[in-house]
């Protein structure tokens, strides 16, 4: 690495201080609080945006191939196929289900800089074709590979290059980060935050582009489905750690995320041995197989979509897409349409003077290594109520009676827009009082946020469930 990258590369700590005045900044001049969800209203209203379900038939450019895999005539974006999965706690011969193959890795970018002193991160009013609400708030780029080279034959991707030429920016994050196991195999994106400088020319950013301080991000992650997954989990990457600001030593909530002599009931060497651990002793053997296989398992088949006889998973429909303000005015593609609903909740509590969170190394069918830290409960409520259905995971029945003074955070966001329809899961944070016993199943570890941020600026280690609460959890503070 040359001396002027290095140069070039941020101090962490002073990033950390930077980043703690801009969340502590909740409205801006630049774009004033008041007016952010009446500019997403009006983006939405001057846009032309349409998603009509269609049959397989009338995906332009797709087929079923000769394995029944549902795939691109380039051979790119990505592809459905079958998975076969055999793992721990399961039966001999395991099951198979349907699964998203995109071994391209996109790129999630924003870009900040400061204005009047204070950081401020360009986001974008972007339109998905599985949002709810049509547009969320998204990153300043938001793109795969595919999109990126052009292979989409669209319109050009505004700010990209700040992010593929070397040099031009101060790397502030720059991470390869996991996607939803439930359904993709093996997916990671490129997770980036740079900065510019003030006098930096970014040209006209146009209508749909603000710059926003991350306090007002993150009074707006406190509402339902304005802030897409993809912000979430670049933001959640962000070095807080060692900005140690004013009342640091005595308020647990900022020792957590702030101190980085904080106390911790594991140092980070144990937490990664644990993980390896699991890893390593732990079986996830994962095989692709022919789409057409996965009706062995209770899939069926129609013109019109691929789902479970059990009702409670997930099906693969196509969709007809047009949006004024993509770099591609219409096409189609299949997507994963969930069921249910998830509920993502994680457990904190006051160990020594610092707030600890409650995670779970999981194994999920498409991690790429096996087992990743996610949130204390991670599942979909209904397959565990009525008859017929699974046991309660551990700590289910501590989150769903958790009396509204220990709820610090509840929203329902959104997951990945551009693959998934309709996709939502509850994200909460309940604290548990004192004599809640900190001895906890082996598959589980108490940790600080700062130890949970330290290992974001690493990849596969957080999945993008537990990264979401750990953005949400700066809203503690």
């Amino acid at each position: 690495m040359s001396a002027d990258t290095l140069a070039r590369t941020a101090d962490r700590t002073d990033t950390a201080h930077r980043l703690l005045v801009s969340a502590r900044t909740p409205d801006s001049a630049a774009t004033p609080m008041d007016q952010v969800l009446g500019w997403l209203a009006e983006q939405a209203r001057a846009g032309s945006f349409r998603v009509t379900r269609v049959p397989f038939a009338a995906l332009r450019g797709w087929h079923f191939d000769g394995d029944g895999n549902l795939r691109h005539e380039s051979g790119r974006f990505f592809a459905v196929e079958g998975l076969h999965v055999t793992a721990d706690g399961l039966p001999e011969r395991g099951w198979k289900q349907p699964i998203i193959v995109q071994p391209e890795v996109g790129l999630l970018g924003i870009v900040v800089k400061e204005i009047d002193g204070v950081l401020h991160f360009l986001m974008q009013a972007k339109m998905e074709p599985g949002n709810i609400n049509t547009l969320q708030l998204s990153p300043t780029v938001q793109a795969t590979r595919s999109n990126f080279t052009g292979v989409h034959q669209g319109l050009g991707i505004p700010f990209l290059d700040l992010f593929l030429e070397r040099g031009r920016a101060r790397v502030l994050v720059d991470v390869l980060q996991s996607e939803q196991a439930d359904w993709f195999l093996a997916k990671r994106n490129r997770n980036m935050i740079i900065e510019i400088d003030e006098d930096t020319e970014t040209g006209d950013i146009g209508d749909g582009f603000r710059w926003l301080t991350f306090g007002q991000l993150l009074r707006l992650l406190r509402l339902d489905n304005v802030v897409n997954m993809d912000t979430r989990s670049i933001l959640a990457c962000l070095p807080t750690a060692g900005a140690e600001p004013d009342g640091v030593d005595v308020d647990p909530v900022l020792r957590s995320f702030h101190d980085l002599s904080a106390p911790s009931v594991h140092d980070t060497s144990e937490v990664l041995s644990w993980l390896t651990g699991i890893r390593a002793l732990r079986e996830l053997v994962q095989r692709r197989v022919p789409l057409a296989e996965v009706a062995e398992d209770g899939w069926t088949f129609t013109d019109e979509e691929i789902g479970h006889t059990g009702g409670r998973r997930f099906r693969v429909i196509g969709a007809d897409i047009s949006a004024s303000n993509r770099e591609v005015a219409s096409w189609t593609q299949p997507l994963i349409q969930p069921q249910v609903p998830g509920l993502m909740a994680l457990i904190v509590k006051r160990i020594n003077g610092t707030l600890h969170a409650l995670v779970q190394a999981r194994v999920d069918v498409g991690h790429l290594n096996v087992a990743e830290l996610a949130p204390t409960v991670h599942c979909r409520p209904a397959d565990h109520t009525g008859p017929g259905t699974d046991p309660y995971p551990p700590f289910l029945a501590d989150v769903l009676a958790a009396p509204t003074a220990r709820i610090h955070y509840d929203a329902v966001q959104s997951e990945e827009g551009g693959r998934f329809y309709h996709a939502e899961n509850r994200y909460t944070i309940i604290e548990v009082p004192e004599e809640f016993g900190e001895d906890v199943p082996r598959d589980y570890a108490w940790l600080t946020f700062s130890q949970l941020t330290e290992l974001m600026a690493h990849g596969n280690y957080l999945n993008v469930e537990l990264r979401t609460l750990v953005v949400c959890a700066h809203t503690m503070y």
